[in-house]
């Protein structure tokens, strides 16, 4: 889904390329960002252009590189031209010394004077050595824009390129990204509530090495995380095993099995205004782990005494009171009849029924062909990506919560998305 702003034009994002080793990730951090829909434009230092040339950001943004403050063709103050055509700042690799610069308003370079006068928001990615990350006044600058609003990605821990391991690792392209559509789309309709969302599946042990699950990717379910963060809410993820980003402005509860997932989700439903509940949980669990890898020779795997799991969806709605409360359905066939028949018997507010018999609506697929349920009506979707699904339930969600508010789904066709105020 492009992002689209209020005055109607593609979201425009200034990438700022400092001079770390990591330097050529920004390329698919770049990529990323045009995946999305968004117009880049890019400035570098030029301990940056050691490292990767700058033809080649020339060539995949389709736009002149901001180099220099006096010595630029484009334009006679480049960096005034720059931050005030930005709706988003994104500093990415942000070397130690770029993010003392932005801490301390330096301004001696093409990319630090741009920066100082950029008045919109600003994501920082920051990347360097361990020692560097960990030194106090690092850690003192990094406070500094936080208590801007600045948004920090990363850094991860993993073995860095001086050899030595430890904190300071680019958060990975995908994530840098997650996080600069975050900054854009974020709104505020949402401020103040807590909502809890589950994800993914949930893995039931048969012993040390084997399992019970389901096919489930948790995209869907990170999906509406990062949507209902995007606007304002404060969320929790509570996700069983699945290999994605975690979505920017998310806290985040990693759990296995089903009853991890039951104590989370009721942990963190206690202060929460809604839950939405996209996790494909596992029915049942063996009976008994065993606590040791089982032989074939000797122990057959051909019976294993199953046992029920709990059921999250009916557990949470029996205790919501008047809090909203989600619920998906998987279905393979009968898609409206079992949703219909799963929302009286949970008696949650909505079930949002995903046909997985589908290759665009399955587990793991890009896309979902949903119908949301309510004990009143029935909205069928068009196959969309899960990222405009979870738009769609965001927005069926806020209106329940706030009945008298007026409300433009960011899905909708007329619908903008809505930048925050500068530094937010």
């Amino acid at each position: 889904m492009a992002v689209t702003l209020v005055d109607s034009h593609a979201a425009r994002v200034a990438l700022f390329v400092t001079g770390g080793i990591a330097a050529y990730k920004a390329c698919e951090v770049l990529r990323g960002l045009q995946k999305e829909g968004c117009e880049v434009r890019v400035a570098m230092t030029r301990s940056a252009c050691e490292l990767v040339g700058p033809r080649t950001f020339e060539a995949l943004s389709g736009h002149h590189v901001t180099l220099d403050l006096f010595d630029d063709e484009t334009s006679p103050i480049p960096h005034i031209d720059l931050a005030e055509w930005a709706d988003l700042a994104l500093v990415a690799p942000a070397t130690a010394n770029a993010i003392a610069k932005m801490a301390h308003g330096i301004a001696d370079d093409a990319v630090s004077t741009t920066l100082l006068a950029c008045p919109c928001p600003v994501v920082v990615a920051p990347a360097m050595n361990v020692h560097m990350w960990q030194n106090l006044a690092t850690v003192a600058n990094v406070e500094t824009l936080k208590a801007r609003n600045y948004l920090i990605v990363g850094p991860e821990s993993g073995r860095l390129a001086c050899g030595e391991t430890g904190a300071g690792k680019l958060a990975s392209p995908e994530q840098i990204v997650s996080a600069a559509l975050y900054r854009l789309r974020a709104r505020g309709d949402l401020a103040g509530r807590r909502i809890v969302i589950t994800a993914g599946p949930t893995h039931e042990p048969v012993d040390p090495v084997r399992y019970l699950s389901n096919a489930s990717s948790g995209k869907m379910g990170y999906a509406i995380a990062a949507a209902a963060a995007a606007h304002g809410a404060h969320v929790t993820l509570v996700s069983g095993p699945v290999s994605l980003p975690e979505p920017a402005g998310v806290g985040v509860i990693h759990v296995t099995t089903a009853s991890e997932m039951l104590d989370a989700t009721q942990d963190a439903f206690a202060t929460a205004d809604a839950a939405i509940l996209a996790a494909a949980v596992s029915d049942y669990r063996p009976d008994k782990a065993a606590d040791h890898k089982l032989k074939k020779a000797a122990e057959p795997l051909d019976k294993i005494e199953l046992a029920e799991n709990p059921d999250i969806l009916a557990t949470i709605s029996a205790d919501r009171g008047d809090r909203i409360v989600v619920g998906f359905a998987a279905e393979t066939d009968n898609l409206l009849q079992n949703a219909r028949e799963k929302l009286a018997r949970k008696g949650c507010d909505l079930i949002v029924a995903n046909d997985v018999s589908r290759e665009d609506s399955t587990f793991g697929a890009d896309t979902n062909c949903v119908t949301i349920v309510s004990p009143h009506d029935e909205e069928t979707l068009d196959c969309m990506p899960k990222e405009q699904v979870a738009e769609a339930i965001i927005e069926r969600v806020h209106d329940l919560l706030e009945p008298d508010d007026d409300y433009l789904a960011p899905s909708s066709p007329d619908a903008t998305l809505l930048m925050p105020k500068a530094g937010a």
